[in-house]
């Protein structure tokens, strides 16, 4: 069930909030380090596994130092996220760095950083080699085009603007081995918050298929292949809690040893939100309830806070802090302040009778939660919090007061300026 124990109690939030005001994001460290631990042993019977955490899922350094320790490295895709990686003292291949429309100064970071560099277009080889050089090591993403179907989330292959075509691929890897490169890396990433297992072996199977061929036509044996991420984090009180790791790294090692057996490749993946996203919680505060066509809950949270419900419709589990235990009797639509109708956490959703001062719990915002904030309306992000494994709660990143809203205008310029 989705709704599991809370790792806090309302008596606990109630102290937490007399320091740190709703709405703000808390994670559970104790979770996310055991979640780790058990994803690291179920896929560690994939050859030479490594798991490079999503650092867009939740680019916050207390969490990426408590991944650190638990051995993974991070997958980077911007500046600043190579930067985070670095001051947490991941570096060299423990990152890989994705490009995608990349500016050439991310290029020579993730260079100098030693990063494995993940190039996203055939075009990118020679910008690569003019602005950064070419590297020992060079990894090219594929896209499948027609030959895999993507989910709701991440679209059609054909319509994505990532990746290498096949043709494009086996192009990329004959001019890097003349210019010299001897170490290459095969990589995609079609599927998000993907539930479906056979799916996510699919992709496996689609990308052992072609370690293959590549080799058959180039003569290039592959050191890694990423698999990327897209695990989902099932969410509906009717769904397990979190997604059966041991039954997808069996069938990926299945699919290996039938296909890639004497290779010596090794499997990598780029999980994010499996990782941290059950084990986040936004917690908001009702301001009002409001009764027209239908009964809406008014919460200080809204989409700036978590928008995946009003960008991909997802489900996320809501409770009342302190009515687990009571039925829902009453209808609501649960709402944020942005000037935007779709502004809502959950729509017709049933649940026990809210009151104005209420403490609403959000599941499952561990992941693209905070990370995917914004400043439309003048909102201001929130906090993130860590409970610790002693119980404790310490601040990972204090909420956005006016001042930094302000912090990037220069006002006394503005007294200048004539309409």
């Amino acid at each position: 069930m989705v709704e599991v124990k809370l790792p806090f109690t309302k008596k606990k939030i109630i102290e937490v909030i007399n320091s740190y005001p709703t709405p703000f994001h808390i994670y559970d460290e104790k979770g996310i380090r055991e979640n780790a631990i058990r994803f690291k042993k179920a896929f560690s019977i994939l050859n030479g596994f490594k798991e490079f955490f999503a650092v867009k899922a939740l680019p916050n350094p207390f969490i990426l130092k408590i991944l650190k320790e638990e051995g993974f490295g991070t997958d980077c895709s911007s500046l600043p996220e190579l930067m985070l990686s670095e001051k947490v003292g991941i570096v060299g291949e423990d990152i890989m760095f994705t490009s995608n429309d990349t500016p050439a100064e991310e290029y020579v970071k993730a260079k100098k950083l030693g990063a494995i560099i993940n190039l996203d277009d055939i075009s990118h080889i020679e910008f690569l080699e003019e602005n950064a050089g070419i590297p020992d090591l060079i990894c090219f993403r594929y896209n499948p085009g027609p030959v895999k179907k993507g989910n709701v989330i991440i679209g059609d292959p054909k319509e994505a603007k990532y990746g290498f075509t096949k043709e494009q691929l086996i192009e990329g890897y004959k001019i890097m081995k003349k210019k010299g490169v001897k170490r290459f890396g095969l990589h995609t990433m079609v599927v998000s918050n993907e539930l479906d297992v056979k799916n996510i072996v699919h992709t496996a199977e689609i990308l052992f298929d072609l370690a293959v061929e590549i080799k058959e036509k180039t003569g290039i044996e592959l050191e890694f292949i990423n698999l990327g991420g897209g695990i989902g984090t099932p969410q509906k009180p009717d769904e397990p809690n979190t997604m059966p790791y041991e039954e997808i790294a069996q069938a990926i090692k299945k699919a290996y040893d039938e296909k890639l057996s004497e290779s010596g490749i090794k499997i990598y993946m780029e999980c994010g939100r499996t990782i941290t996203g059950p084990f986040g919680y936004l917690v908001t505060t009702v301001r009002h309830i409001k009764n027209i066509y239908k009964d809406y809950v008014g919460t200080d949270a809204s989409m700036a806070n978590l928008m995946r419900p009003s960008l991909y419709g997802a489900y996320h589990h809501i409770i009342v802090l302190g009515k687990e235990g009571e039925k829902g009797t009453h209808k609501y639509d649960v709402t944020g302040s942005l000037c935007e109708n779709n502004d809502k956490f959950a729509i017709d959703r049933k649940l026990p009778e809210i009151e104005v001062g209420d403490i609403l719990v959000i599941y499952n915002a561990g992941a693209h939660g905070h990370a995917m904030g914004f400043n439309y309306n003048g909102k201001l992000r929130s906090a993130e919090l860590l409970l610790r494994e002693d119980g404790s709660v310490v601040e990972i990143r204090r909420a956005e007061t006016v001042d930094d809203y302000f912090s990037t205008l220069d006002f006394k310029d503005l007294e200048k300026f004539k309409a």
